[in-house]
């Protein structure tokens, strides 16, 4: 590839990456990065995100239902989609994990395998808190108060 041009949007957007756990999809970055370069377009926004994607300096995470996020942790790891809030978390395994899938997928298949991408899917804890506490329990102990 080119040698690209050093661009300060390019190196904010880098930065906010570099700081959130969020997983950002690019209108998140948009509405963040609008506050230190107001003119920046969300056009802007995606094509740095993809080119940093591209370069390696950042990972695309592609959500059924929630469009792309983005990551600034570039070491191997998986992530975990929520099925109810559709947030994206770190899921950190060792390097001896990861490495034993590609290993296992080597010996299924004809040619080489030297990375994996992987999606897990389920419910955060947060989510599971609000499924076990309902608005039905509020209201059936208010009911008992009377």
């Amino acid at each position: 590839m080119a040698n690209i041009k050093y661009s300060r949007q390019r190196a904010a957007i880098k930065e906010y990456l570099g700081h959130t756990l969020e997983h950002p999809t690019a209108d998140t970055v948009y509405m963040h990065i609008r506050k230190e370069f107001p003119n920046i377009s969300l056009g802007t926004v995606y094509r740095n995100l993809n080119l940093l994607a591209d370069t390696g300096e950042a990972i695309k995470i592609s959500t059924p239902n929630g469009g792309d996020r983005f990551d600034g942790r570039v070491d191997p790891h998986y992530h975990v989609v929520c099925r109810s809030c559709g947030k994206v978390y770190d899921l950190i395994l060792d390097e001896q994990h990861i490495q034993s899938i590609n290993e296992f997928a080597n010996q299924h298949f004809e040619g080489t395998i030297d990375s994996h991408m992987t999606l897990f899917y389920g419910i955060c804890k947060s989510c599971q808190d609000q499924l076990t506490h309902t608005p039905e329990d509020e209201s059936d102990n208010s009911e008992n108060n009377d």
